[in-house]
């Protein structure tokens, strides 16, 4: 065994210590502290993770354990809450250098906050004064809020954004994606920490912990990552099963094609089905609400992100429809999309028409016209992007419907029949 491999196998044994110790104090963790594979990798200074792997510099790891070995303790719970947390996969067109100082914040004043033998130390008077204000302001410890907080102050002194990377460094972020949604490999290990995730908080609820303080923000984290995560699932709530003309190699026996081609010569003994089962896009509806308080651009934001999220999942059948309906107190506009190649156009022309106040009920019974007049076959639901309050229909139409709420302020509450998302600017 050379002195690399001694080394490795000694760093290996070093961490499953410290994910024993920890398990021993954070049973709800049980599967999320085993679930990266431990990597040595000697270009880092410091331990780093992916999602898939925690990597680790095996000296650094040895020269650690012997003089501060609670760090190590941190370290490896600090790369195991940016997974649970999602921080990898939900920055969203935020800062880099901010986001991933405000994910370090809100991991370590979780840890802080933890009495537990294998975690605890004495807090900074940086840590302390930052914690104070979060508690003063009412700040609720999330990457989110903590980099919403953060960045008027940063803006003004650049200064302080060095002083608290300094403070609050853990980890290297060098291996988080930067477009999560063109890995494969990335999107599943995000898929897999979802899974990690509810377990979780389901085992919070269950079990609770002394420390409530760092119990809650954990809570508050988990939702904040399946808030993230939740815009595309209502997308997926507007797609439908359905057969198209395709080959299906999934369910293609290659073996049996290549064995009849050699026996019969130019006749196989099974071939592809010309046709499969997929679930995409078929109908649904996006309302905007143009009143006097909605912001264009950030419509304009807000149909980029729906459609980049449709296409990257090519979700278009090939005879789908969209329609894009402008509303305040009236409908003013009703724009179908049919194919993709009409996005772009629609994108690049797009002018918001209104103006009025705001009155859900005009768009509802305009859709439901259109429903009687047999211009959908199979609508999904409806989408109704709104910052503000508004007049509700008193029944339940006969589809599904979401209303999509924009920023921080308290929001009205929804009919029971409608789903509700908040989504943050940053967001889209």
């Amino acid at each position: 065994m050379t002195q690399t491999e001694w080394e490795n196998e000694m760093c290996i044994k070093i961490l499953e210590l410290i994910q024993n110790e920890l398990y021993v104090d954070f049973r709800y963790l049980d599967v999320a502290i085993s679930a990266l594979t431990l990597t040595p990798n000697d270009s880092l200074r410091s331990t780093a993770t992916d999602g898939i792997s925690f990597f680790f510099p095996p000296e650094q790891i040895l020269r650690v354990f012997r003089s501060n070995p609670l760090f190590l303790n941190r370290a490896v719970l600090h790369s195991v809450f940016h997974c649970i947390f999602r921080h990898l996969w939900i920055r969203g067109s935020r800062d880099p250098d901010l986001w991933n100082l405000s994910c370090d914040i809100a991991v370590e004043w979780i840890i802080d906050s933890f009495k537990k033998k294998s975690v605890k130390r004495a807090l900074s008077g940086i840590r302390t004064n930052i914690y104070n204000d979060f508690r003063q302001y009412k700040i609720p410890i999330t990457a989110a809020n903590i980099y919403r907080y953060l960045l008027p102050d940063i803006a003004d002194n650049p200064d302080r954004l060095n002083q608290l990377m300094i403070e609050f460094f853990t980890d290297d972020h060098r291996f988080w994606p930067k477009k999560p949604s063109t890995s494969p490999s990335t999107a599943k290990a995000g898929q897999s920490w979802d899974k990690i995730s509810r377990r979780m908080e389901q085992e919070l609820n269950l079990r609770g912990d002394d420390s409530a303080s760092g119990i809650d923000a954990m809570k508050t984290q988990i939702k904040e990552g399946k808030s993230r995560r939740s815009y595309k699932d209502f997308l997926r709530k507007f797609t439908v099963l359905k057969e198209e003309l395709h080959c299906d190699y999934d369910e293609f026996d290659l073996n049996y094609y290549s064995y009849g081609l050699r026996l019969y010569k130019n006749m196989p003994l099974i071939e592809p089905l010309e046709s499969r089962e997929v679930t995409k896009i078929s109908e649904f509806v996006i309302v905007i609400d143009t009143s006097y308080s909605t912001n264009g651009p950030l419509v304009q934001k807000f149909l980029e992100e729906t459609f980049q999220i449709i296409q990257e999942r090519d979700s278009f059948f090939h005879k789908s429809q969209i329609r894009i309906i402008q509303c305040d107190n009236q409908v003013h506009s009703d724009t179908i999309i049919k194919e993709q190649r009409d996005i772009p156009k629609l994108l690049h022309n797009f002018e918001l028409i209104g103006g009025g106040g705001t009155d859900f009920r005009p768009a509802f019974s305009y859709i439901n016209k259109l429903l009687e007049n047999g211009e959908f076959q199979n609508l999904k639901g409806v989408l109704y992007f709104t910052d503000g309050k508004g007049i509700y229909p008193a029944k339940r139409p006969p589809y599904e419907t979401a209303f999509l709420f924009l920023g921080e302020e308290e929001h009205p509450v929804v009919p029971a029949w409608a789903m509700k998302l908040i989504l943050h600017e940053e967001d889209l």
